[in-house]
């Protein structure tokens, strides 16, 4: 049963490539170029696994996307060199927000032709991406809609990159101004009761500041 399971699990390089729809030299080639992670090695004998088969799937896809194997190669560094889920989320940290679970080629058709290595850096330095194996785990749903919806507008990803650091700059001082005067006067307990208050606050001030502009460039 060990035996079977691990079959399932770890290819050698002639079943991987059949499993992937390519070549054993294309296989041989995307190691050279750091594209694929290197084997476990038994021996002579080189062991493939999921992991493998996932990421050249997703070579697959990002190439009939337009994608080159340079500009692959550089997103497979970023993603291999970025923050991992548990970094991304915390151990303890309670949050409303809902993670996502991508994978990089879902993430590359969310934003065509804008997840270059420069932005992906900067997501994972806003604490936005993160990853879990072959899957990247985006820290909120509703920031990732809103960042897709934007670069569909025709805001360029790292446009919106900047202004959600210079947001978060802004909030990050909000959230202490709250925090320090319902601390003030109350317990750390009902800080976390109060939390929807101070939501509210927020969202309709800039409700008001987005109408005031509105009329001065309408």
């Amino acid at each position: 049963m060990a035996e079977n399971d691990r079959a399932r699990r770890e290819y050698r390089a002639e079943e991987l490539a059949g499993l992937a729809g390519i070549t054993v030299r294309t296989v041989r080639f995307y190691r050279e170029r750091r594209l694929l992670p290197p084997p476990r090695r038994d021996g002579r004998i080189a062991w493939y696994d999921d992991h493998h088969l996932a990421r050249l799937r997703t070579i697959s896809a990002l190439l009939e996307r337009g994608h080159t194997l340079t500009g692959i190669a550089e997103l497979a560094d970023a993603l291999d060199q970025g923050r991992g889920v548990a970094d991304l989320l915390g151990v303890d940290a309670p949050s409303e927000e809902e993670p996502v679970r991508l994978t990089p080629e879902e993430l590359a058709a969310r934003f065509d032709g804008e997840v270059t290595p420069e932005n992906l850096a900067a997501a994972m330095r806003l604490g936005y991406l993160g990853t879990d194996g072959e899957e990247i785990v985006h820290v909120s749903r509703r920031l990732l809609d809103v960042s897709s919806a934007l670069v569909r507008e025709g805001i360029p990803l790292a446009e919106v990159l900047a202004a959600a650091l210079e947001t978060r700059r802004h909030t990050e001082a909000l959230a202490e101004l709250f925090s320090t005067l319902i601390l003030r006067h109350t317990s750390p307990q009902t800080l976390t009761r109060l939390r929807p208050l101070a939501q509210t606050t927020l969202e309709a001030e800039l409700s008001l500041a987005l109408d005031k502009k509105l009329r001065e460039r309408g």
